[in-house]
């Protein structure tokens, strides 16, 4: 034997890989981005280009400076990409987009080690930082008023709607996502199709996704408010199935899954109802991404030994 290889437990194999996960959710994430283009225009599809070129660019240099294995090819930093666009305004600067985009690679992902070492999500990280720098422009919502034209109309979120008494849309606009919001966040029926295709494909379990959504449901509910309006508005569907579930930022046992999705829903109604801020989905998953290490901790299956009794 010329080279021994070792590595830690668990010593196994199978035929997924990080690029055909990745792929998947690239996948599921396609009905939201196209429905982005339809609702506000193809500035969605410049916004989503510049971050998901910027992510890439981001990690292939910074690898290659620091000449760390080059992971540009895995497709997690064009996941990455896709979920920044998702949580930006459609009008959001060009070079803010970019700024986030390496933020979310290199500050989040590749400071600490690289893809599975992060300990928060870079796209929710990225955006809380951007929130807080460029509060300006990340809370300008618009609506074009066609795909043809460039011209646009201000429009409040519907939870901003909501927070200020003004007239709520209907639920077949939040189904479909013809309202203001994030590019990627409002089309409810867009993002439950690709929830659904990465159930079916096994990328992700139904324990958070579940859990989150349920808690968010009974919590509206005990608080009198509009159940379907909560479920429907904001980025409670998007950060469930697509930023809830990552890999490395969340437990990976099945009731660490679940805790991690109640305590993100607690979370998310708390700001809603009573925090300074309309919404509160990335700023719930980021809290219990910082909580994952201790939930896992406490969830880890014991390992049964034997031994005669003496």
């Amino acid at each position: 034997m010329n080279k021994l290889i070792s590595s830690v437990s668990p010593h196994f194999s199978g035929k997924r890989t990080t690029q055909n996960i990745m792929l998947d959710v690239i996948i599921a994430l396609l009905p939201a981005a196209v429905a982005s283009v339809l609702i506000f225009g193809w500035r969605s599809l410049l916004v989503i280009a510049v971050c998901v070129a910027s992510c890439v660019a981001s990690e292939f240099l910074f690898e290659k400076l620091c000449k760390r294995q080059n992971t540009a090819m895995d497709l997690s930093a064009v996941v990455t990409g896709l979920l920044l666009a998702f949580n930006l305004p459609v009008s959001i600067p060009i070079w803010q987009a970019v700024f986030g985009s390496v933020v979310a690679i290199i500050v989040v992902k590749q400071l600490f080690g690289g893809i599975g070492q992060n300990f928060a999500n870079p796209a929710i990280t990225a955006r809380i930082i951007m929130l807080t720098a460029f509060s300006g422009t990340m809370t300008s919502w618009v609506i074009p008023k066609s795909v043809d034209n460039v011209d646009v109309v201000s429009s409040a979120t519907p939870l901003a709607a909501a927070a200020k008494g003004e007239t709520l849309p209907s639920y077949l606009s939040l189904f479909l996502g013809t309202h203001g919001g994030c590019l990627g966040e409002t089309c409810v029926v867009a993002l439950l199709l690709g929830g659904i295709y990465l159930l079916a494909r096994r990328v992700i379990s139904w324990h958070t996704p579940v859990a989150f959504i349920a808690t968010v449901a009974l919590m509206s509910l005990i608080c009198g408010k509009d159940v379907l309006f909560q479920l429907m508005s904001g980025g409670l569907v998007l950060g469930a199935f697509f930023m809830a579930t990552d890999y490395a930022t969340t437990p990976s046992t099945k009731w660490g899954k679940i805790i991690f999705g109640i305590g993100c829903g607690l979370i998310t109604i708390l700001i809603r109802f009573w925090g300074n801020l309309p919404e509160g989905v990335s700023f719930s998953i980021l809290l219990m991404n910082i909580l994952t290490p201790y939930i896992s901790k406490l969830t880890r299956n014991k390992p049964l030994t034997g031994g005669a009794k003496k």
